[in-house]
């Protein structure tokens, strides 16, 4: 939701953008040649963080490249594909710098944009997404975003979800309200919202994708959705106890019936497919009911054994970040 206040605007001195990777060799080096265009000259100090989600192309050779020539870009390499909000929040917490900046790795978000975020930041806000103008998917990917941005307002209460974006800016130092996360189920936008009510969206231009296709398909936005809710929510074991509900208030009008006609008429109500029918739905909502339980189960059982949401196999870096312009 947004949100004012009456307190002056903080000017932003410091960014880090931290860009999830998988299988973007072609477009690396044009995203850094891109950014760097657009942040130097602001008299800002900035880093770039490239995590590699365990690629299968040549990304991570082009990440170390990318580190060894320039000591403001800092690559991350993960031991194996952990998931894109996993990756960010790898590089989330090896940020150094004020303001992190997330974007894709596939030059969907401008770099030139990235101003525009930081503009909108300083005017009091903790969280301001670069909400695309046009939306550049097929009609069931729009529709699995939709869910999803559904799920993830269920999940955090905010007004803001359907304008969420993968292209963001926020204070670093709302990290720490997620400091001690060791979930395997992320969800960046929730976690942000742990931290703030203070967002913001403005509408920024989105490019198309440059090479390759999206990594996001219709089920696994699917997936990511019922993620949400069942990692972050108690919603659904609230619905389930509805749906018990009202199916109670459903037996005992059926009994009611069944009981009125045996005194009125005196006999039971006739007919197979009526008591089959009823088993069959009652039956359902009880296996319903035992498939949600069941599923916050699975997520305890998974935070009982420890499993990380991501582990570092090596970083690439060949000095500290640099200050105000690059060392280019």
């Amino acid at each position: 939701m947004n949100h004012t206040s009456s307190s002056p605007a903080e000017a932003v001195d410091s960014v880090s953008v931290v860009v999830p990777v998988y299988n973007s060799a072609e477009t690396l080096r044009t995203l850094a040649s891109r950014l760097v265009d657009a942040l130097k000259g602001k008299e800002l100090a900035y880093e770039l963080i490239l995590v590699d989600d365990d690629s299968l192309d040549d990304s991570w050779s082009v990440i170390e490249g990318l580190a060894f020539e320039h000591d403001w870009i800092k690559g991350i390499q993960l031991m194996r594909n952990f998931g894109q909000h996993n990756a960010l929040l790898c590089g989330i917490r090896e940020a150094k710098h004020d303001i992190i900046v997330t974007m894709d790795d596939d030059l969907q978000h401008p770099p030139e944009e990235i101003p525009r975020l930081l503009g909108a930041l300083s005017e009091d806000h903790d969280v301001v997404y670069g909400t695309p103008q046009t939306e550049q998917h097929g009609l069931f990917r729009n529709i699995a975003s939709r869910v999803t941005k559904l799920a993830l307002r269920t999940a955090t209460g905010a007004n803001i979800a359907p304008k969420v974006s993968a292209f963001r800016a926020f204070r670093t130092s709302i990290r720490k309200a997620f400091a001690n996360y060791e979930n395997p189920f992320v969800s960046i936008d929730v976690l942000l919202g742990w931290g703030t009510t203070r967002f913001h969206a403005i509408p920024v231009h989105h490019d198309p994708r440059a090479s390759g296709s999206s990594n996001y398909t219709f089920s696994k936005l699917l997936i990511h959705a019922v993620n949400m809710l069942t990692g972050f929510s108690t919603w659904p074991l609230r619905f389930v106890s509805i749906v018990g509900f009202i199916f109670t208030l459903f037996g005992l009008v059926v009994l009611g019936y069944v009981l009125v006609r045996y005194l009125i008429e005196g006999g039971s109500v006739p007919g197979f497919p009526f008591l089959a029918s009823i088993i069959a739905t009652f039956s359902g909502a009880q296996m319903f009911a035992l498939g949600i339980t069941g599923e916050y189960l699975g997520r305890m059982h998974h935070r009982t054994m420890g499993r990380p949401f991501g582990v570092v196999r090596t970083y690439a870096r060949r000095g500290p970040a640099s200050k105000g312009e690059s060392s280019e």
